[in-house]
């Protein structure tokens, strides 16, 4: 028998088994009472402490397996790329993990992780990088020692670039191919400006121009005592790690932290945006900027976009587009509160272009069915309980408590937030969730994306049901955002508005 089905087989005993022990079996599963979670979340005070220098540590050992996790998190990313180098953060996280050292070349580095049964990673992000390691604990002090060299000596080997540039261009050639891929960086220009490092790309001018004098001062900037956080998880002793830690950092100078990634000056135009692709399936995408995370209406809007269309199969987006109406695979809604400036609030699915305007529509009802009455007490629960219940889900595993330590200390998360999530999401009430509906989701305000053949998208499904032009009646005539060259990002013809 397969030993994974036969633990989940035997897991319905083992329950029941359980059970019977407090007290005599009941004669239906319907019947069965589990005694209450009370689960607690770790505190971050409990694992962090400092090194000499005054470097952040978080430590949470586990002698489960000789096995060490190390990962270093920078403050910087691609937040720190000039406007006409955008990709450069990118660049130099891979080529720190692919160039070697100044005392090692990039094949003598890889053949010795290989040895040592060690993985390196080396990745910038939009505002943070991460440099990782994950070896045998026998390992551990070698393994440290070759990933604080590639970061304080980068090789940056001349072949291994050309190759990394080679590829980055091929990929840039193929990001028009697929739809997802037009509308991911569509969507980022029209939130956020395309100057704005949450939306900015590279184009083949700003990866030919870095250089490898440009990936040292980027490396420096980033990856410095001053600027990082180290959270270590596995088998190592607690009490002598930070002096190892210490003794790797030795000499290596500090500088100042970089400071928060700056907030966009993009103003977001409501109306309905169209890019002309000849495929099938039309992709839409509907939103606005939603709250920051220390708004008061933080846990309300949560639950709101839970019941909408976050919830899955339970939400009202999800049901009906998709379960009711069988007009899109995926259908739903997401919300994201930024930590230093307005997240955002987005609705999406994909569906044949003559059935995109009803798709949408549907949703915009079931956006103004949320303002205008009052959720039902089981939607409110389930949506409730999908939080309380998956709660210690993010504290599942011990690098990811630590991961989400190191984040809420990075974005100044106020103490004492996880201990009194559930608090705040238990406190929500229907009027709460109509309330912020009212408040924060104005259809007259909402950007509308839309990436497939136009002229089906534009004239509705066949019964009749809506066209584009029923979307369009608060907002004006649909406007065309031209096709853009995939290396260049200019844009091939003149924007125009469109019929209807």
């Amino acid at each position: 028998m397969n030993l994974a089905f036969a633990a989940v087989a035997a897991l319905p005993l083992a329950l029941a088994q359980g059970v019977q022990a407090q007290g005599t079996l009941p004669g239906r599963p319907e019947s069965l009472v589990f005694p209450e979670l009370n689960f607690m979340p770790p505190k971050a005070a409990e694992y962090r402490t400092t090194l000499k220098d005054g470097t952040p540590l978080y430590m949470f050992p586990s002698h489960d397996f000789p096995l060490i996790n190390l990962t270093i998190t920078a403050v910087g990313g691609a937040n720190l790329d000039p406007s006409d180098k955008v990709g450069l953060a990118s660049m130099t996280g891979a080529m720190i993990r692919r160039g070697g050292s100044a005392t090692r070349s990039a094949d003598q580095i890889d053949e010795r992780l290989d040895f040592m049964a060690t993985n390196i990673g080396v990745a910038a992000g939009p505002w943070t990088s991460t440099a990782s390691l994950d070896c045998l604990t026998s390992s551990f002090d070698e393994s440290l020692a070759v990933l604080v060299d590639m970061l304080r000596h980068p090789g940056f080997d001349e072949a291994k670039f050309k190759i990394a540039k080679d590829e980055t261009l091929e990929g840039l050639k193929q990001r028009n191919d697929n739809a997802s891929s037009i509308s991911g960086r569509e969507w980022g220009y029209l939130v956020y400006g395309e100057d704005h490092f949450e939306s900015a790309q590279p184009t083949g001018a700003s990866i030919d121009s870095i250089s490898a004098d440009d990936m040292r001062e980027m490396a420096a900037r980033i990856f410095h005592p001053g600027n990082l956080i180290i959270s270590v998880t596995g088998d190592f002793d607690p009490a002598t790690l930070p002096a190892k830690l210490e003794a790797a950092l030795d000499g290596w100078p500090m500088g100042d932290r970089n400071g928060a990634p700056t907030a966009p000056t993009h103003d977001m135009v409501p109306g309905v945006f169209f890019v002309e692709k000849d495929i099938p399936q039309g992709k839409v995408t509907i939103g606005m900027r939603s709250i920051q995370r220390d708004n008061p209406d933080f846990f309300a809007y949560t639950v709101m976009n839970e019941i909408l269309g976050g919830g899955g199969f339970s939400s009202r987006v999800t049901q009906k587009v998709r379960s009711d109406e069988g007009l899109a695979y995926s259908a739903g809604t997401g919300f994201k509160a930024g930590a230093f400036y307005p997240g955002t609030f987005r609705a999406g699915f994909e569906s044949k272009n003559p059935t995109c305007a009803l798709a949408a529509k549907i949703i915009f009802e079931e956006i103004e069915r949320m303002r205008t009455t009052q959720v039902s007490s089981s939607e409110l629960d389930i949506a409730k309980n999908a939080f309380i219940e998956t709660f210690p889900a993010n504290f599942a595993s011990k690098s990811g408590t630590l991961a989400l330590f190191v984040a809420d200390e990075l974005t100044s998360r106020p103490a004492g937030f996880w201990e009194s999530y559930r608090d705040g999401i238990r406190a929500v009430t229907a009027d709460d969730v109509q309330r912020v509906a009212q408040k924060y989701l104005d259809p007259s305000k909402m950007t509308v994306l839309v990436v497939g053949k136009w002229s089906e998208i534009d004239k509705g499904d066949l019964q009749g049901r809506a066209t584009m032009s029923e979307i369009m009646s608060g907002t004006g005539p649909a406007k065309m955002i031209p096709q853009r060259d995939p290396i260049t990002l200019k844009p091939q013809g003149a924007a125009a508005p469109a019929d209807g």
